[in-house]
C-alpha cells in the first residue's frame, strides 16, 4: 500500500490497483442471503437457488452508476442472524463471483471471516476480503489473504453476529465508543501486519453491538480513526440507527428500504469526516455524495 503525504491511498488487491488518491470509492452490496436485514432473498430462486444471471445484471447496473467495488456476502451478519456452514457460504457465492468476473473487471470483495469461503472466492477471481471481525473468528483468514495478495478490510464488532441485538438507546450513553473500536482497529491491523499484509483498510463496524447513541458518537468521531494510516470504510447504508433517528413519535421505525434519505445523510457526514470507501446498497446516491465532498474539497484545497 503507498500512501501520500495528504492521507490518500493505492492499494494492491490481488494485483490489481484500488486508487483511492483523488477520491473516496463506492462499494455496491449485494447479498446472496435469504435472510439479510435489508435485501435478503432479493435474487432467490424457488427452492433456495440464487438467480446468478438477475444477481450478475443488479452488479453490473451497480457498476454503471459508480460503483469500484462490489461487495459479496453469502451469509447474514445482521443481529441475530443464525450462522451458516463454510460449504453453504461457498454454494451461494462463488458461482456468482466466476460469473461476475467473466463479464467484469470491477474490483470484487467476498464479505466472510471464514478461511475456507476467502480462499474459494479469491480462487474464482474475488481480490478484497472484507471481515467483519477484524481477523478474531478465524485465525487462518490472514494467511489466505497473504497468500493470494489480497486486500482486508478489518471491521470492528466485540460479539458475533448471532449474539447481538438491534441497536437501542437504553445503554452505553457514556462509554467511550471511539476509543475502543480505535484500540480493538490497532491490534488488528498489527496482527495482520504481522502475517505479512499491508494492503488494510479499516471499519469502525456501524451497528455491530453498538447503541443508537453509539453510532451517532462514532459517526462524529471516526476523523480520530485516521491516526492509524488506513483509509476507513464508513457502512452505514440502511442501518437501524438511521432509522431509529428518522422516525416521527410514536410511529415504528422506517423499514430499511425507506432509510434511502437517511443513508445518504449519513454517508455524506462520513465523507466530510475522512472515509475513503463508502458501503451501500444505493450506489447512485452515494457517488452523488462522493461527487458532490470532492467537489468541495477540491473548490477550497
Amino acid at each position: 500500500m503507498n500512501r501520500t503525504t495528504d492521507g490518500h491511498y493505492l492499494l494492491n488487491c490481488s494485483g490489481r490497483l484500488l486508487d483511492l488518491r483523488s477520491s473516496a470509492a463506492v462499494m455496491g452490496i449485494v447479498n446472496l442471503t435469504p435472510d439479510s436485514f435489508s435485501d435478503g432473498g432479493m435474487f432467490q430462486e424457488p427452492g433456495g437457488r440464487a438467480d446468478l444471471s438477475r444477481a450478475v445484471e443488479y452488479a453490473l447496473s451497480m457498476v454503471r452508476d459508480g460503483a469500484l467495488i462490489i461487495d459479496i456476502g453469502g451469509e447474514s451478519t445482521r443481529p441475530g442472524a443464525s450462522r451458516v456452514s463454510a460449504d453453504e457460504e461457498i454454494r451461494r457465492t462463488i458461482p456468482f463471483i466466476s460469473l461476475l468476473r467473466k463479464k467484469s473487471e470491477v474490483l470484487i470483495s467476498i464479505d466472510t471471516y471464514k478461511s475456507e469461503v476467502a480462499e474459494a472466492a479469491l480462487d474464482a477471481g474475488a481480490q478484497i476480503v472484507n471481515d467483519i471481525s477484524g481477523f478474531t473468528f478465524d485465525r487462518n483468514l490472514p494467511s489466505i489473504c497473504r497468500k493470494y495478495h489480497a486486500a482486508a478490510i478489518l471491521m470492528h464488532t466485540p460479539i458475533t453476529p448471532d449474539s447481538m441485538k438491534w441497536s437501542t438507546q437504553t445503554h452505553s450513553a457514556g462509554s467511550d465508543v471511539t476509543g475502543t473500536v480505535t484500540k480493538f482497529l490497532q491490534k488488528a491491523v498489527a496482527s495482520a501486519e504481522h502475517a505479512g499484509i499491508d494492503d488494510i483498510i479499516i471499519d469502525p463496524g456501524f451497528g455491530f453491538g453498538k447503541s443508537v447513541n453509539e453510532n451517532f458518537r462514532l459517526l462524529g468521531s471516526i476523523s480520530q480513526l485516521l491516526e492509524l494510516e488506513r483509509p476507513l470504510l464508513a457502512g452505514v447504508s440502511r442501518k437501524s440507527f438511521l432509522g431509529h433517528a428518522i422516525r416521527k413519535n410514536g410511529e415504528p421505525e422506517p423499514p430499511p428500504a425507506a432509510r434511502y434519505d437517511a443513508t445518504a445523510a449519513a454517508q455524506t457526514i462520513a465523507l466530510m469526516h475522512g472515509a475513503a470507501i463508502i458501503r451501500t446498497h444505493d450506489v447512485r446516491a452515494a457517488f452523488h455524495a462522493v461527487s458532490i465532498v470532492s467537489a468541495m474539497k477540491r473548490a477550497i484545497a
